[in-house]
């Protein structure tokens, strides 16, 4: 610090487990931490232990030590993914610790819950949102669905993710099929059950894809795609190639004809918006926030779990006029999407005015 600067403002930052996983809510986590951090703020950094959202006795340990951990009187914000589970851990601070929920979308949208988990996360969402002076979101949509949890518009802002700009994708090489890409860690909300069934309707036609994300979060989950995969003959057309860091994200990116994202319900759906920052046209769904995300001109959306709906998209994209055609407004509208400079001083601006 310079002679004469005044220190940044203060901040406590918990996430459940390492910061540096590479999904959405993790990623947007990060890009906060670190930005603000460039920005002079003090950000101190807590990691929880324990399993999310279950909220199991490590989560429920490592929460509560963290919370007594910080003073009287700081700012804190607490990623959904940690704070909703666990309320009664939130309730004996919520006085003393201005306390900011980051909710990246509801845990009780998560989809394949039964009626009993869908009952006890809207329970403990709520509650623990009340001991919150202020709720940050990631789209105007989760802003607007808050309310059904009891949280005043006053008491939230939407910040959404920043994008990076990247070069136009260029398409797979000469002579080689056209290529979906799929960016999502494999698990049941994203849908790719309902996206390898579409795929297997239009195997007649000419493609590859490839599905880049996490294959560790649902193990059982993880192998009944696989085996469907298999039982289906798609073993050399659909590859699941498991989580990429950003420069061989980058050329699945550059090489793609086409992205598709088959999810029930995204809040905000990170991996769209670098789609269309690459000018990428898109197959998705209605479900959640991505009919915010993705606009009526740059890609073509289906109900969640309709699949014959997605499988019709997905042969109407392997048409050249209509595919070029959804590229160019989706390079539009992608060139014209906030940088993350910008959201990160949205979000330490929020901060503020909620505290």
């Amino acid at each position: 610090m310079t002679d004469g600067a005044r220190p940044g403002p203060t901040l406590h930052f918990i996430v459940p487990g390492p910061l540096e996983q590479r999904t959405g809510g993790y990623l947007y986590d990060a890009r906060r931490v670190h930005g603000l951090r460039a920005r002079g703020w003090a950000v101190t950094l807590h990691n929880l232990g324990g399993r999310f959202p279950a909220g199991d006795d490590e989560a429920r340990a490592s929460l509560e030590a963290a919370l007594a951990s910080i003073g009287d009187g700081e700012r804190v914000v607490i990623d959904g993914l940690a704070m909703s589970c666990l309320p009664k851990s939130l309730q004996p601070h919520a006085d003393r610790l201005k306390l900011i929920g980051l909710v990246h979308h509801p845990l009780a949208d998560e989809t394949g819950l039964s009626a009993a988990e869908l009952k006890h996360f809207e329970e403990s969402e709520r509650a623990a949102l009340s001991s919150c002076d202020g709720v940050l979101v990631t789209s105007g949509y989760t802003a607007r669905r808050l309310q059904d949890f009891g949280v005043s518009e006053e008491r939230v802002r939407a910040i959404p993710p920043g994008t990076e700009p990247a070069p136009p994708a260029s398409g797979p090489p000469g002579g080689t099929p056209p290529l979906f890409l799929c960016v999502a860690t494999v698990t049941q909300r994203k849908g790719h059950d309902v996206m390898v069934e579409a795929l297997h309707r239009i195997r007649d036609l000419d493609w590859t894809c490839v599905c880049a994300g996490s294959l560790d979060r649902d193990d059982a989950w993880v192998a009944g795609v696989r085996a469907t995969v298999s039982e289906l003959g798609l073993e050399d057309r659909i590859d699941f190639v498991g989580e990429h860091d950003a420069p061989s994200l980058e050329e699945w990116y550059r090489t793609a004809s086409a992205f598709v994202l088959a999810s029930h319900y995204e809040g905000y759906g990170m991996a769209l918006a670098e789609a269309l920052a690459r000018g990428l046209p898109i197959v998705s769904t209605t479900g959640g926030a991505i009919p915010f995300t993705v606009p009526a001109d740059a890609g073509m959306l289906v109900e969640p779990g309709d699949v014959e709906a997605l499988a019709d998209a997905l042969r109407r994209m392997l048409e050249p006029a209509v595919r070029d055609g959804l590229a160019a407004a989706a390079l539009s509208h992608g060139r014209a999407l906030p940088d993350w400079d910008a959201s990160v001083d949205a979000f330490g601006a929020a901060i503020l005015e909620l505290t």
